[in-house]
C-alpha cells in the first residue's frame, strides 16, 4: 500500500469535505480539514450537479437525502423575450436511460452542509479559521503552519482551497495565477413567496433568455421550488486597475445598470415571459457581481506530497456545469490510485497528473466555447442567432441525435472516472 496513513485537507468547500469522506471512508486514511473562514460559508448561489457528479455522490452515500435538498433541473427552455420558446429539450434523459442519473440543481450552503454533516457522521475534523502560513515537505513527512502558531504534519497535503488556493501560490505552483475569463456573472437567490400568484411557479429547467449584451437565466434550485437561483451573464472589459476593490466599485455601478437596461428590454418586449422575468428583477432586493475567472494550463498539480484538487488546479467558467461534478472526479481518482497499490506516494500523484488532465482540458475547452453565446451582439444579430439556435434545435430532435447521445455534452455526462485507465494499463 501507498504510505498515506494520515492527510492533511486544506480548504473546507465541497471539494475538501468529499476528499476527506472518501480517504477516510474508502483507504482509511486519517484526514483533518482545515479552513480558513472562522464559520460555514454563506456565500454563493446554486450548484449545478451533472450525472457523472450525481453517481459520485451516490457513491459517497449522499444521493437519498441531496435529493431532499435540490431541484431536479432536467430540462432546457432557451425563450426569446418575444415570449415563443426556440428550445425545450429533457438534458437528462438519455443519461438516466443509460446510468440512472440525471441533473440536480441546489444551493451551495445547503450542499456544503450535507458534507458536513457526513463528515461528523464519520468523526472527521473541520478546524474553522486557520489560516495556512507555509508548507515545508521532507522525504517521508509534509508539514503545514498556521497563522496561529500551531502546525501539523502528514504523509499527505490536498490543496482544496480553491481558485485562490494558498497551497499553490505559497508551494506548489506560485507562478499559475487565475486569468480572467471575459465574462462576468450578477446573480441572486429569490424566494418564489415574493412574487405574485401569476408569476411564482417555475418548472424545474434551466430558462435561458438571451438578449443582446449577454444571458439570462432562471431556475429553482430547493426540492420545493421554492427558491429561485436567477443570474445574468454578459462580456465586461477588466475595470481600470484590475483588482479587487476596482472589480467592488465597478460592480456596484453595473448591477444597477444591468437592472434599468434589462427592465427596458422587458418592457419593450411585451410577452407573458418578459413580464415574468420582468417581475423577477423588480422583486430582487440584493445581486451579487462575479467576475468568472479560470486557472490556466498548469505545468504541475502537485509536489511530492501535496496535491491540488478541483479549482485550486483546474477552476473553469462554469458556462459546462461540471464544476463540482469535476472536483469530486479527482477525489474518486486519487482514491482509486491509493488503493493495493505498492506505488510511493510522489509516483501516485504523478499518475494522477497523467490520468487527469486530458480529461480536465477537454471540459475546460467546452467552458469556454459555451461562454460564446454571452458575447455582447447586435439586436439584428442576436435574431439570426435565435433563428439559427430553434432550427438547430429541431433539426436535432427531428433526426433522432439527442436519443443518440450526440451534441449537448451529453457522452461527457456519463464518463466514470472509475473506468480511467491507470498505472500500466493505460499504455495497453
Amino acid at each position: 500500500m501507498a504510505a498515506i496513513k494520515k492527510a492533511i485537507i486544506i480548504g473546507g468547500g465541497p471539494a475538501g469535505l468529499a476528499a476527506a469522506i472518501r480517504l477516510k471512508t474508502q483507504n482509511a486514511v486519517d484526514v483533518t480539514v482545515y479552513e480558513i473562514r472562522s464559520e460555514l460559508t454563506t456565500l454563493g448561489g446554486a450548484v449545478n450537479i451533472v450525472p457523472n457528479g450525481l453517481r459520485l455522490l451516490d457513491r459517497l452515500g449522499l444521493l437519498d437525502e441531496l435529493k431532499a435538498l435540490a431541484s431536479s433541473a432536467q430540462g432546457l427552455q432557451l425563450h426569446s423575450l418575444r415570449g415563443s420558446v426556440l428550445v425545450d429539450v429533457d438534458l437528462g434523459k438519455w443519461s438516466r436511460d443509460k446510468i440512472g442519473y440525471g441533473f440536480m440543481r441546489v444551493l451551495r450552503t445547503d450542499l456544503v452542509q450535507l458534507f458536513m454533516r457526513h463528515t461528523k457522521k464519520h468523526d472527521i475534523p473541520v478546524h474553522f479559521g486557520k489560516k495556512m502560513m507555509s508548507i515545508t515537505e521532507t522525504d517521508t513527512e509534509v508539514s503545514v503552519a498556521f497563522s496561529d502558531g500551531t502546525t501539523d504534519t502528514a504523509d499527505l497535503v490536498l490543496g482544496c482551497d480553491g481558485i485562490h488556493s494558498a497551497v499553490r501560490t505559497l508551494h506548489v505552483n506560485p507562478a499559475a495565477v487565475p486569468e480572467y475569463s471575459g465574462i462576468a456573472n450578477m446573480f441572486t437567490i429569490l424566494p418564489t413567496s415574493r412574487l405574485s400568484e401569476k408569476n411564482c411557479t417555475i418548472a424545474p429547467a434551466l430558462h435561458a433568455t438571451l438578449t443582446h449584451t449577454g444571458m439570462f437565466g432562471v431556475m429553482p434550485c430547493t426540492a420545493s421550488g421554492d427558491q429561485l437561483y436567477w443570474f445574468y451573464s454578459r462580456e465586461v472589459q477588466v475595470p481600470e486597475g484590475g483588482n479587487k476593490e476596482g472589480w467592488q466599485v465597478f460592480g456596484d455601478k453595473e448591477i444597477q445598470s444591468f437592472k434599468d437596461n434589462l427592465l427596458e428590454l422587458v418592457n419593450e418586449a411585451q410577452s407573458d415571459w418578459a413580464d415574468q422575468l420582468g417581475e423577477i428583477i423588480q422583486k430582487t432586493d440584493t445581486i451579487k457581481f462575479y467576475p468568472i475567472y479560470k486557472m490556466p494550463a498548469m505545468g504541475t498539480w502537485g509536489t511530492a506530497r501535496c496535491l491540488l484538487l478541483g479549482d485550486a488546479a483546474h477552476a473553469m467558467p462554469p458556462h459546462a456545469g461540471q464544476g463540482t461534478s469535476m472536483a469530486l472526479e479527482d477525489v474518486f481518482l486519487l482514491s482509486r490510485l491509493l488503493e493495493g497499490t505498492e506505488h510511493s506516494v510522489t509516483e501516485v500523484i504523478k499518475e494522477y497528473e497523467v490520468v487527469r488532465r486530458p480529461r480536465v482540458e477537454a471540459i475546460a475547452t467546452t467552458s469556454v466555447e459555451n461562454g460564446q453565446m454571452r458575447k455582447n451582439t447586435s439586436p439584428w444579430a442576436l435574431a439570426m442567432k435565435e433563428n439559427a439556435i430553434g432550427f438547430g434545435f429541431w433539426m436535432y430532435k427531428m433526426t433522432g441525435l439527442q436519443s443518440l447521445g450526440v451534441g449537448m455534452s451529453q457522452k461527457e455526462h456519463i464518463y466514470d472516472v472509475m473506468d480511467e485507465p491507470i498505472w500500466s494499463k493505460r499504455s495497453m
